[in-house]
């Protein structure tokens, strides 16, 4: 991975090498901590970097703090501003993908969240293909439950919560699938090991209400807003496992795997083992809006460069 040139770093931009923590840092031990990923995209008839949603990613960032008993003097318009500024000066001609990292600061050991200074940082990387060049993906359904709200809510970015998120991935990578699925504590299906999941039945796109122990993602927004533009059928509730089974389409959302289609669950090919025409259709059009290349929901992207 490349690494940056700058951090917005303990309240002023430095050197990313300078940006470092101590080995007792209460959020690098105890998972005290809570983060955000959001995406820029290269337009280049336009010659311009385009951030996707900003300030409503900003928006969750701020709320996954709240929930970890954090306090930022600061609003998703002020951190759109450092980030816009950060961004800038890395004078980026490609797609990004940036993460701010609130975390408890203090170096020292006990594990609580009152009383622990916080602390905020902010850094912009070259974004990479999370699956690579494939067209579509395996994936299974893994043996580690979703963590329950009333466990680590899974609505915020928390740090810790990753943790299942790794176990969920690593598990499927290292019997060969692509990805995971996963399962809540009621044995409905959730969300994928770090990104929301949709499928279609009978023409109508559906996908697991926000209290079914998923993340409240972006790009899950995103994609119910053009389903809905496009008068796709769209029904939101509670999923069981067997219908990945014999649902006709299949695909991933999320900020860092944006449209992702899955072709196979468990060894059983989705639909007709291709990628189907809905998924086709959201997928096409969401790359295009990202860009800033539809005029009808331009709203979403926030320029970097002035013109």
């Amino acid at each position: 991975m490349d690494l940056p040139n700058f951090a917005y770093f303990q309240g002023k931009f430095v050197p990313y090498s300078e940006a470092k923590v101590g080995v007792l840092t209460h959020g690098l031990n105890y998972g005290t901590a809570a983060f955000g990923g959001i995406r820029g995209y290269w337009n280049t008839g336009e010659a311009q970097l385009f951030l996707f949603r900003p300030l409503e990613h900003y928006r969750r960032f701020l709320n996954s703090c709240k929930i970890m008993l954090m306090e930022f003097n600061q609003t998703p318009e002020s951190l759109l501003k450092l980030t816009l500024e950060l961004v800038a000066m890395e004078k980026y001609e490609k797609d990004i993908y940036i993460r701010p990292l609130g975390y408890k600061a203090d170096e020292s050991i006990g594990v609580k969240l009152h009383g622990v200074k916080d602390e905020l940082s902010i850094v912009s990387i070259p974004s990479t293909k999370y699956f690579g060049d494939k067209e579509g993906i395996h994936v299974t359904i893994s043996s580690w439950r979703r963590v329950d709200d009333n466990v680590i809510p899974a609505r915020g970015k928390i740090a810790g919560a990753y943790a299942n998120s790794a176990l969920i991935k690593s598990d499927a990578n290292l019997a060969g699938y692509d990805e995971a699925l996963s399962l809540n504590q009621d044995g409905h299906l959730s969300e994928g090991s770090a990104m929301n999941f949709f499928m279609v039945r009978n023409g109508t796109l559906i996908t697991p209400p926000v209290t079914d122990n998923i993340l409240e993602g972006i790009t899950r927004r995103t994609v119910i807003e053009l389903a809905l533009d496009m008068q796709i059928p769209f029904k939101e509730r509670s999923i069981d496992r067997t219908e990945t089974f014999i649902c006709d389409e299949l695909f991933l959302s999320g900020t860092a795997v944006q449209i992702t289609p899955v072709i196979k669950v468990d060894h059983r090919a989705v639909g007709d083992g291709k990628v189907g025409p809905i998924t086709l259709k959201l997928k096409d059009t969401f790359e295009k809006a990202v860009r800033g290349q539809l005029p009808k929901f331009r709203s979403w992207n926030v320029p970097v460069y002035p013109k």
